[in-house]
C-alpha cells in the first residue's frame, strides 16, 4: 500500500490546481478514494464525526448486493445449461453465468462512470460514490439476455435523466437504477417485459440462441380458472423454488432468501430504514388480504392469491430491501416512511392484479411513490409544527 500511496502522491500535482490535467481531478480523486480515505479534514470547529460516511454507506450496500450478483451468475448459467442439456456441475455453470452476466455489469459501470466523469468535470465537483450502488443495482434487475447496447442506453438514461439533470446525487427524486429500467421497459418491451428469455449455447460456443418462458408473475396474471397457487405448482414453481429463486427471471432479484439476509443486514447496521421495509410488507399483505375478501367464485383467480405469494414471486423482496430504502428518493421523516412503504406495497399488488400489462408492479409503485416522498415529508413537518405552536 505504501507504493500505491506514493504513486498517487507523485501524480496528484498533475491533477491539482494549475496542473496539466486539472479538469480531470474528479476522475483522479474517485480512483484514489477507492484505496484511501480523503486527505482533506475539517480545520475549524464544530467537528462532526460519524463513522458512516457516504463511502462506507455505499460500500455496505454493495457488500449486501454481492451475494445477489454471485447468485445471478450461477442462476443464469444454470438455466442456460439446463435448457441446452449441458452439464449442471458447478464449474461449467459458473463459467456460463460469468459469460452471460459480467458483460452487463461491465457495461453498466463503464457507461455509468463515463457520464459521472463528464458531469463532474463540467460542474467541477467530485464523483459521487452513489454510482457504485446504482451501477450494481441496474444489471441485477435486467433480464440476462438483454443486448448490451440496450443496457448502455438504460444506464445512460438512469444516470443522466434520473439523477444528473436534477443536480446529481442527493438531489434526484427518482431512483436512478429503476428510472433506467423503466425506460427500457417502455422503450423496448419485447426484451424487457412479460416473459423472460433464457440464454442458450452449445458446448464452448458463444451464445447463439435463446428461448422464452413464463415467469411466475406472468403465469399468475394469465390464470383464468382454478387456483393460482395450484397452477404455479403444476408449472414447477413450488414454494421452495420461489423462495430461493432458482428459476428464469431477472439476473439477481428472484431470490427472496437472499433479500431477507441482505435487508436484515442493512437494517441492523442502520443503512436501511426498518420503517420503510416493514411498511412495504404490511401494505402488500394488507392489500392482498383485502382483495381476498372481495374475491368471489366468478372473480379472476388472481384476486384469491395467497398474499404471501406476492412477497415471494418476482422482484418484490428485492425492491423492498434495496430500492424502496434508497436514502435519496425515500422520505426522511419517520412517520412518512411508514406511509411511503405501506403505499408501495399496496400499489404493487393493485398494479399486478388489475393491470396484467405490468406484471411486476413494484417498479412502477416505487417510482410513483418517489414523486410523493417530498410531499409526505412536508406533511409530517407541518403536522409536527402545528402541535408545537400552542406550546410556545
Amino acid at each position: 500500500m505504501k507504493i500505491l500511496k506514493a504513486f498517487f502522491d507523485s501524480q496528484r500535482r498533475h491533477f491539482g490546481k494549475g496542473g496539466k490535467f486539472e479538469r480531470l481531478h474528479p476522475f483522479f480523486e474517485s480512483i484514489e478514494s477507492i484505496f484511501f480515505a480523503s486527505a482533506q479534514v475539517t480545520e475549524a470547529v464544530p467537528h462532526v464525526r460519524d463513522s458512516l460516511d457516504v463511502k462506507r454507506y455505499m460500500a455496505l450496500v454493495i457488500f449486501a448486493l454481492l451475494p445477489h450478483l454471485f447468485f445471478g451468475m450461477y442462476n443464469a448459467g444454470y438455466q442456460s445449461q439446463l435448457a441446452t442439456g449441458q452439464p449442471l456441475s458447478l464449474i461449467p455453470v459458473v463459467i456460463r453465468g460469468l459469460w452471460i452476466v459480467m458483460p452487463l455489469v461491465i457495461v453498466s459501470y463503464v457507461v455509468g462512470f463515463f457520464w459521472e466523469i463528464i458531469f463532474a468535470v463540467v460542474r467541477k465537483h467530485e464523483i459521487s460514490e452513489g454510482l457504485f450502488v446504482s451501477a450494481m443495482l441496474f444489471p441485477l434487475i435486467l433480464p440476462p439476455t438483454l443486448p448490451l447496447w440496450q443496457a448502455a442506453l438504460g444506464i445512460s438514461f438512469g444516470i443522466v435523466i434520473g439523477k444528473e439533470i436534477f443536480g446529481g446525487t442527493g438531489r434526484n427524486f427518482l431512483n436512478p437504477a429503476l428510472t433506467g429500467r423503466a425506460f427500457l421497459y417502455f422503450a423496448y418491451p419485447a426484451q424487457n417485459s412479460g416473459d423472460v428469455w433464457t440464454a442458450m449455447g452449445t458446448g464452448s460456443a458463444a451464445l447463439i440462441d435463446s428461448f422464452t418462458s413464463a415467469t411466475p408473475l406472468a403465469i399468475a396474471a394469465a390464470t383464468e380458472s382454478g387456483g393460482v397457487e395450484q397452477v404455479l405448482m403444476d408449472k414447477g414453481y413450488t414454494l421452495s423454488k420461489l423462495f430461493f429463486g432458482l428459476y428464469p427471471d431477472s439476473i439477481g432479484a428472484s431470490s427472496t432468501f437472499l433479500c431477507i439476509i441482505g435487508g436484515t443486514f442493512l437494517m441492523v447496521i442502520g443503512v436501511a430504514s426498518y420503517r420503510i421495509i416493514f411498511g412495504d410488507i404490511i401494505g402488500m399483505l394488507f392489500m392482498g388480504v383485502l382483495l381476498n375478501l372481495f374475491a368471489a367464485s366468478t372473480s379472476m383467480p388472481y384476486l384469491s392469491l395467497n398474499p404471501l405469494y406476492h412477497l415471494l414471486i418476482g422482484g418484490s423482496a428485492f425492491g423492498i430491501a434495496y430500492m424502496t430504502t434508497d436514502p435519496v428518493s425515500a422520505p426522511d421523516m419517520n412517520g412518512a416512511r411508514w406511509v411511503y412503504g405501506f403505499f408501495i406495497g399496496a400499489l404493487t399488488v393493485l398494479i399486478r392484479v388489475f393491470n396484467p400489462a405490468f406484471p411486476e408492479g413494484i417498479m412502477l409503485a416505487i417510482l410513483f411513490m418517489n414523486l410523493f416522498a417530498p410531499l409526505l415529508d412536508h406533511i409530517e413537518i407541518k403536522l409536527r409544527l402545528r402541535r408545537r405552536i400552542p406550546n410556545v
